[in-house]
């Protein structure tokens, strides 16, 4: 028996394991919804942020689903060619793990 199964028992562990996913997910959106202004992949998070909040929440799924709906065809006007896209994305994933060796490698 894991852990969510053991927790998910009683009607307060339902609840309890409620609270925790929606805080968790929440705090995960709410830094999405800040990368999206700041510098970060803010799509990216808000969708992780609702993933998260999916596991327990349908209407969570929902939005999570508009929402890549929204970035795909806002990806389509940009007008790049699918190869320059996967370029950036591979090139950030680069530097990110490069830069995580260099801070935390060590």
């Amino acid at each position: 028996m894991n852990f969510r199964s053991w927790i998910k028992k009683t009607r307060v562990g339902r609840i309890v394991w409620r609270v925790v996913i929606g805080i968790i997910g929440g705090g995960v959106t709410v830094a999405g919804g800040v990368a999206l202004i700041g510098p970060g992949p803010g799509v990216l998070i808000v969708l992780a942020g609702l993933g998260i909040l999916a596991t327990e929440f349908a209407w969570a799924g929902e939005v999570m689903m508009h929402t890549k709906r929204i970035a795909a065809k806002a990806a389509e006007r940009t007008g790049m060619k699918p190869w320059v896209k996967y370029f950036l994305i591979s090139g950030g994933a680069v530097v990110s793990i490069i830069t995580i060796y260099v801070f935390y490698g060590r």
